[in-house]
């Protein structure tokens, strides 16, 4: 399948890279790390990388805007998303053909081109081995070295989730070849506003924990406008109470404007299956949903509790 990919990116003058809504640095870093990757291997090429700007991420390179027109005849590459409906700009659907490249499981298998690895770190990971495998027809420079890397930390929580393998770092320290300021990165991937940390210490103080490891948190429009956050700066903090002692796996949910948003987390019972109950899915350990009713945030902390109760390993 990557042999096939590598033909349809020779073939094609015009390659349009996408991504899902709702960014994060392995969003960025494999759309605009495979968009540096053709860039530097086919100068004459036009390569564009499309999508909603997070402004959080901006330090990791700028989106471009481009008219419908310019995806006729186009090669439309989606990175990092599992479903059609998560992919940002709805466009994708114009160009002349569609390789989708991921991490997750594929239960939408949309595309022409379809190269899934569930056993990746990242979809940055994915990236970095497919210029590897074609290293005499594909150019890794700085720019793209420094994004996968970004992608790759960011995926792995800084390398300390279980989906770190033997393999993910033999990619990094490929990219870590280069002379990228790893320190700027990390700084910035991981710099806090302090609207927000003070949000991370309402989670600390209002977070329940069941005796069972089954956590949940819930922060309304109220509190988000009370920190002057927002939705996506609560989501940032999931990860933040995972070194509480006891929790197996938790869920934040986060009002919006119409719907309540539910990142899901697990050290152990498999959480993505109870994701997709609730119109999400994921990673087993990491995964994300979305709820409209109270009702519906109930029903979903009850089953998070039965997982766990379920689930016999002390943490």
């Amino acid at each position: 399948m990557k042999k096939e990919i590598l033909k349809a990116i020779q073939a094609y003058e015009t390659v349009i890279l996408h991504r899902h809504v709702r960014p994060d640095p392995d969003a960025y870093g494999s759309q605009m790390g495979l968009a540096a990757i053709i860039r530097a291997s086919f100068p004459e090429k036009k390569v564009y990388s499309v999508g909603e700007a997070e402004p959080s991420l901006a330090f990791l390179g700028q989106l471009d805007s481009l008219s419908d027109d310019v995806y006729q005849g186009a090669l439309v590459i989606v990175c990092d998303t599992a479903n059609t409906e998560r992919i940002d700009d709805e466009r994708y659907s114009l160009g002349d053909r569609l390789i989708k490249i991921d991490h997750h499981p594929n239960d939408d298998a949309y595309g022409d081109l379809i190269w899934v690895n569930t056993k990746a770190s990242s979809c940055s990971e994915m990236i970095t081995a497919f210029y590897e495998e074609f290293s005499d027809e594909l150019v890794l420079n700085e720019t793209a070295a420094r994004l996968l890397y970004g992608g790759i930390v960011g995926d792995t929580g800084r390398f300390l989730y279980p989906s770190t393998t033997e393999e993910t770092f033999r990619m990094a320290a490929k990219l870590v070849e280069f002379s990228f300021d790893r320190s700027e990165l990390y700084q910035k991937l991981y710099e806090v506003p302090l609207n927000t940390m003070r949000l991370s210490g309402y989670i600390f103080e209002h977070f329940e924990l069941e005796e069972n490891g089954a956590a949940t948190i819930y922060i309304s429009k109220e509190i988000l406008n009370k920190f002057g956050c927002t939705a996506k700066q609560a989501s940032n903090l999931v990860s933040s109470v995972e070194n509480a002692k006891g929790l197996k796996a938790w869920l934040m949910f986060i009002e919006e404007e119409d719907d309540i948003r539910v990142r899901l987390r697990s050290k152990g019972p498999v959480i993505n299956e109870l994701a997709k109950k609730y119109r999400g899915g994921g990673h087993p350990l990491a995964s994300g949903a979305t709820v409209y009713t109270q009702q519906e945030v109930q029903e979903m902390r009850d089953e998070l509790i039965q997982l766990c109760e379920n689930d016999k390993k002390d943490l």
